[in-house]
């Protein structure tokens, strides 16, 4: 008997990575698991149902309970197709893990629109379509959890990832707003900012030192560290829990901030554009964020 026993849960992108290894561990907790992955390449071309039948089978081998689903989630009518599919084999679904995605990292100056709406379409519509999906049930029983992944690259920033960048934080805003509307339905809503090596972040650059430097750190954070946090919070001993920003780097768990005022200054007579640059300005800038931070150098120590 897991944390999870009796439990459906729904999780997308689960035939490799990050999400497979979150789909072996809730199938291990007791939970039934649809595992859905269209099985694209990293940037999203093509399809092969062959990595989510391969996790399903494990799970099965071991005497789980799991089943595979191709769908994808940028269609409305195939994030659909996974909630439907759990209730109409295990019955139920109690927890939807919104993990699938993709990268098509570009320079900004060089970013297409067919680059920022493929991101967009994965991560961002594809949460909306699949949790959408799933409220109904979810605010008929009265109970569910919603678990997010977001990402350092849409909280801090980084280099080359303006679509994945506003994708991801646009998931942050989405799942606080789902944790408001439904609070009073018993239904939580969680983001999840993992640090992990995968298929996805093997697309960093590493052309510098520090690149290179920051990419062999993050070779030695592996996707199954990701998923306890996971079956913890599509669990009923999550029930507190909910309209949160979790990140998890190797054996470390943060709690992330979000934006709240920490400076300001009142002229009653009213601002100029000058009176900002003379008096705001001076006042403001030792409490500006660095203009060039990234992950790394909020974390610039050795994972855990």
């Amino acid at each position: 008997m897991g944390i999870l026993a009796g439990k459906v849960v729904a999780i997308t992108g689960a035939g490799r990575g990050v999400g497979r290894e979150i789909a072996l561990l809730c199938a291990n907790e007791g939970a039934a698991v649809v595992v859905n992955d269209l099985g694209t390449s990293g940037e999203g071309e093509g399809s092969d149902l062959s990595p989510a039948q391969e996790t399903v089978q494990d799970i099965v081998n071991t005497g789980g309970k799991a089943i595979a689903n191709g769908a994808s989630v940028s269609d409305p009518a195939g994030a659909a197709s996974i909630i439907e599919d759990a209730i109409k084999v295990f019955g139920r679904i109690d927890a939807v893990v919104n993990n699938a995605g993709i990268l098509r990292d570009r320079i900004w100056h060089k970013m297409s629109h067919e680059d920022w709406n493929a991101v967009v379409d994965v991560h961002l519509n594809g949460c909306f379509n699949v949790s959408k999906a799933a409220t109904p049930y979810f605010r008929d029983q009265g109970s569910g959890s919603f678990i997010h992944f977001t990402s350092t690259s849409g909280l801090i920033g980084n280099i080359g990832q303006a679509n994945y960048s506003a994708a991801k934080l646009g998931i942050v805003g989405l799942s606080q707003s789902i944790a408001l509307d439904m609070a009073r339905a018993g239904v939580r809503s969680n983001c999840i900012a993992p640090f992990a090596w995968s298929r996805m972040t093997a697309s960093i650059p590493a052309s510098t030192p520090a690149e290179q430097e920051r990419v062999e750190r993050l070779k030695t954070m592996s996707a199954d560290k990701i998923a306890p946090l996971v079956a913890f919070l599509a669990s009923d001993a999550a029930s507190e829990v909910t309209n949160q920003i979790f990140g998890v780097r190797k054996n470390e768990i943060v709690l992330f901030s979000k934006p709240r005022p920490i400076r300001s200054m009142t002229k009653v007579e009213g601002w100029t554009p000058q009176s900002i640059a003379d008096e705001l300005l001076p006042s403001f800038k030792p409490s500006f964020a660095r203009a060039d931070e990234r992950s790394g150098d909020v974390f610039p120590y050795d994972p855990i």
